[in-house]
């Protein structure tokens, strides 16, 4: 639920005149990007219009990079420490039902998690660091990445060298999150965010006449075994002071009411916070749809994969973020350390391979009744959180090299 926190008491104060003075830029920016969405992989506006401001202001910048990302390198006064911040550009499969100027022009396609404002934010923190090169020592990389939102664009990004050329010493990225009101901002060292496990299976058992069925094996039967044991995992395999989530998101099965499906077929997610999981969900599902599929003469096919490993913020840039943070909202409400979601993000994978934080700017103004869920047909947030958004980063990079 979104906080009652009165966005009408916002202090913009903190935030440096040049910045107010980019918020008209950062809203076009924003809604430019926001009517024409793309989806994973094919960001090939949103990263035309990314390579364009880059280039008509001169910074240097690599294209095509898995893709469609881009990585952009802010050069100030000569040193060997290189920070990153990311940031993602692509869209959702959602038709938009927002009635505003600026909604979606591509049926079926909707920036419904803010990722358009990640983009302008990033935008936005390359334009004004390119104007101030000189008033900090070391090398900034912006990376602005494809297909976060699945199969992922971080990996490929990686592998590709994102990383290097200069190497990274630590990277940030922010979130903006309407599970926050505007002027605040969700910060903690560790975990934030979740492991996202994927898994599919198929009951294969006996079907036949829905009123003869000693004479069949039922897949519809097993399957809600199979959907109610998997509960006990968290229930009862996991230490209760760790958090985690099985979830069986589909169920199928069946042609007709008097016929015993010969097959079921079902499809789930994992979610956990801690690293050491890794694994354990995978055998432990396995064993129980295993053993009650023997227990009734039924086979199975299972797949399990691994989406995004955990969210887990290095405690130094945690505290780092926190600081800035502290100079920009107001404290001690405006500061939510508590502030950990289910959700996934493959921001993680940067994280295993360089210190870093990822933090959580808060966007919802329920006063303009912009406090609807990420991933909803009518998301959308306060634009005033885009200035927010690239004070936060120069400061952070400020903070950073010491200036």
């Amino acid at each position: 639920m979104v906080s009652t926190f009165s966005n009408s008491s916002v202090n913009l104060s903190p935030i440096r005149l040049e910045i107010q003075a980019l918020q008209p830029q950062l809203v076009e920016w924003r809604r430019q990007i926001h009517q024409h969405p793309e989806l994973a992989f094919q960001e090939k506006l949103t990263a035309s219009l990314v390579s364009h401001k880059l280039g008509e202001w001169g910074i240097e910048h690599g294209t095509e990079i898995a893709e469609t990302g881009i990585a952009a390198i802010i050069q100030g006064k000569p040193a060997s420490k290189v920070l990153a911040i990311r940031a993602d550009m692509d869209a959702l499969p959602i038709q938009e039902q927002n009635q505003v100027p600026y909604c979606s022009q591509h049926d079926g396609i909707m920036h419904a998690c803010g990722h358009d404002g990640h983009t302008a934010i990033a935008l936005g923190t390359a334009y004004y660091l390119h104007q101030h090169r000189e008033s900090f020592t070391g090398t900034v990389k912006i990376i602005f990445q494809p297909a976060e939102e699945s199969p992922g664009g971080a990996k490929p990004m990686i592998e590709a060298g994102v990383l290097k050329n200069p190497d990274v010493d630590a990277i940030l990225g922010l979130h903006l999150w309407n599970n926050l009101p505007l002027g605040t901002i969700g910060v903690r060292p560790g975990a934030l965010m979740a492991a996202v496990e994927l898994f599919r299976c198929q009951i294969f058992g006996k079907g036949g006449h829905g009123a003869i069925p000693h004479q069949t094996i039922d897949s519809v039967v097993i399957a809600a075994q199979i959907v109610t044991a998997l509960q006990t995992i968290v229930a009862r395999n996991v230490n209760p002071i760790d958090s985690a989530v099985v979830t069986v998101g589909e169920l199928h099965a069946g042609t007709a009411n008097n016929v015993i499906a010969n097959t079921a077929n079902m499809s789930g997610t994992v979610r956990y916070f801690n690293p050491d999981f890794a694994g354990f969900f995978h055998q432990r599902i396995e064993q129980i749809i295993a053993g009650i599929c023997q227990s009734h003469g039924a086979n199975y096919h299972l797949d399990y994969w691994s989406l995004y490993p955990p969210v887990i913020n290095d405690r130094n840039m945690a505290e780092l973020v926190e600081s800035v943070a502290e100079k920009v909202v107001e404290t001690p409400m405006g500061i939510v350390p508590e502030c950990q979601t289910m959700g996934g993000e493959d921001m993680s994978l940067f994280l295993q391979e360089v210190p870093g934080c990822y933090f959580f700017l808060g966007s919802a103004n329920p006063e303009k009744n912009l406090a609807y869920p990420h991933h909803h047909p009518r998301f959308d947030f306060d634009e005033t959180v885009l200035q927010m958004g690239v004070e936060m980063f120069v400061r952070c990079v400020e903070k950073f090299f010491g200036n």
